[in-house]
């Protein structure tokens, strides 16, 4: 697959995932809202960010993973796409959820694009280990993201069955971002040791 082609979707994936201390909005008292308009915002929040993260496994194409990475991201996709098209099907039942309602300050904007186009350029130029590891801290913060914006939305869902459902999806992609992270601390830990048995051999 050319890289070319893989560029719009690592631009949407990575603009979704900023929600780092750096990527916040400043602190300041926010406007009190209803349960309504705050699930509707994190439903559209996480619809956004599961409909990009489906993409994620396209980047096999430009990339060689080892298997157990590719799987996981493979699951990731897959998980993402199942819940993405699970909001869809909500929205679709029950006019008064929105899945347009980002609602992020134009600030705020400008701040994830640029650093989805650092975090783009990263992996397009990175290989070996060293994309690995960058492809998993974007994955963490990706799936913490959804894992709380499941949550939230669905201590706000009055619809007792789309709160399960959401809690469910908010279990899945807890547990996936615990899977992520032992993974990443495994390849951060091997690439440590190998450092330093390098450095003694100097």
């Amino acid at each position: 697959m050319n890289t070319k082609n893989i560029r719009p979707q690592l631009a949407a994936l990575f603009s979704v995932v900023c929600l780092l201390t750096g990527c916040q909005s400043p602190k300041a008292a926010p406007p009190v809202q209803s349960g309504a308009s705050v699930r509707n915002n994190c439903y559209s929040l996480l619809h956004q960010l599961l409909a990009e993260q489906k993409d994620v496994s396209l980047l096999r194409f430009i990339k060689f993973e080892h298997s157990d990475v590719k799987e996981l991201v493979k699951r990731i996709a897959t998980t993402s796409g199942t819940g993405a098209k699970l909001l869809e099907k909500f929205a679709k039942d029950d006019p008064s959820i929105a899945l347009d309602d980002i609602g992020l300050p134009p600030g705020e904007l400008a701040a994830r694009a640029a650093i989805a186009a650092t975090k783009e350029q990263a992996l397009l130029n990175q290989t070996g280990r060293q994309f690995e590891l960058t492809l998993l801290l974007t994955q963490t913060e990706a799936l913490s993201y959804a894992w709380h914006l499941a949550k939230v939305a669905g201590e706000n869902e009055p619809q007792a069955d789309r709160a399960r459902a959401l809690a469910g999806l908010g279990e899945d992609m807890q547990s996936l971002y615990e899977e992520v992270f032992l993974l990443l601390l495994s390849r951060s830990n091997s690439a440590a040791a190998n450092s330093i048995k390098a450095q003694s051999q100097d």
